[in-house]
């Protein structure tokens, strides 16, 4: 049996959009035996909790206080507990950022004044993979489709949240482009998710990064599958 990763949650205490805590998802991805899950909540400039009128270093502690929040639930379980964040541009164009931490946060504000583009290679040359979330995703809030294929590191090919074509679409944009692939449930709900998507691999990872490099070499790890409680 293999080690499964969940590579994007949100919890309800940082993210406004999602409906279940940072204990709910711990414990909903116990049951299911995850080896691990990464907290990726909406960041500090995007659809979240936390105030943007505060000092800057009371923004990131905030913002990573959902982490926190996470890590707490899962202490003593034996499952790991990683951060990375959601950057958003636009209405619906968003980026899971993996391997920074608040400590590089706190020394970064500047950052938020980037340009899109300009963003992506400054947390790119800061060891941050970028992950292009549910790149086809379509909804009423969503003015264009916005592809960046030369300024990340991989795609979302399994989104649980995204239908069957938009999926496919994200795997078709992943190999034209030779973007290594990635998967997550994006998961707002705890059980109340109608399937799961992630990373399932043959030892356990301690590390977000090296999972992600890894399974660029092993795309058979990934998967998406119905929820059977729901």
């Amino acid at each position: 049996m293999g080690y499964k990763y969940e590579m994007h949650l949100h919890t309800s205490e940082i993210s406004l959009c999602a409906g279940a805590t940072a204990a709910e998802q711990v414990e909903f991805y116990l049951q299911k035996g995850y080896a691990g899950i990464c907290v990726t909540n909406h960041f500090i400039n995007g659809v979240t909790h936390v105030p943007k009128d505060i000092p800057w270093a009371d923004r990131v502690a905030g913002y990573y206080h959902g982490y926190e929040l996470a890590a707490e639930a899962a202490k003593g379980t034996g499952m790991d507990v990683f951060f990375a964040w959601e950057y958003s541009i636009g209405g619906g164009t968003d980026f899971l950022v993996y391997g920074l931490g608040p400590d590089w946060l706190l020394k970064n504000e500047e950052s938020l004044d980037l340009p899109p583009k300009a963003y992506m290679q400054y947390v790119r040359e800061a060891g941050a993979l970028v992950v292009h979330a549910h790149p086809f995703r379509e909804a009423g809030y969503i003015d264009m489709i916005r592809l960046l294929p030369r300024d990340v590191d991989g795609v979302e090919i399994y989104n649980a949240c995204r239908t069957d074509f938009e999926n496919a679409m994200a795997k078709q944009y992943a190999g034209n482009y030779g973007l290594w692939a990635s998967a997550g449930s994006d998961n707002h709900v705890a059980g109340r998710i109608r399937q799961l998507a992630g990373i399932e691999a043959p030892r356990r990872y301690t590390d977000m990064k090296e999972l992600l490099l890894d399974t660029a070499s092993h795309p058979e790890w990934l998967f998406c599958e119905p929820h059977p409680e729901q």
